[in-house]
């Protein structure tokens, strides 16, 4: 297996470098809007431990960030008035990984609406901002 890279894009985003919506952040998790999302209100949820997937992650990190997963889901329900969820966590490219830094999709769904296909569109920015806004209050709701 590869080793993890420190420049990745998501630790960038960890350290500052790079820009985000972050919506949630405690001392082992950090959460922020998809660029690209494949529905309003996709958020990725990463763990603050250096990890390139699920093969290579500590089981107690991992738990923190599936627990991230699901603050963020239910804080998305709420936010989005969505009617499902799809949560999605991708390992080595084979399935489908392309930013090498463990993460979780957490998608809002709509009835009858598809997902838009993955890293076609990059949202407007002040979309993206309402997202953001919508998301954190109704986690601290």
């Amino acid at each position: 297996m590869t080793a993890y890279d420190t420049n990745n894009i998501f630790a960038k985003i960890l350290r500052g470098e790079l820009p985000c919506f972050k919506v949630y952040e405690n001392e082992h998790v950090f959460a922020f809007l998809d660029i690209m999302p494949r529905s309003p209100g996709h958020t990725l949820v990463i763990p603050k431990a250096p990890a390139r997937g699920i093969l290579d992650i500590k089981a107690d990190d991992f738990a923190h960030v599936a627990r991230g997963a699901h603050r963020i889901a239910a804080a998305a329900m709420k936010a989005f008035d969505a009617q499902g969820m799809t949560i999605q966590q991708f390992s080595e490219p084979a399935s489908g990984q392309v930013v090498f830094h463990l993460h979780m999709h957490v998608m809002p769904r709509f009835d009858g609406v598809a997902l838009h296909p993955p890293q076609t569109r990059k949202e407007d920015m002040k979309v993206l901002e309402g997202h953001a806004a919508k998301l954190i209050a109704a986690l601290n709701a």
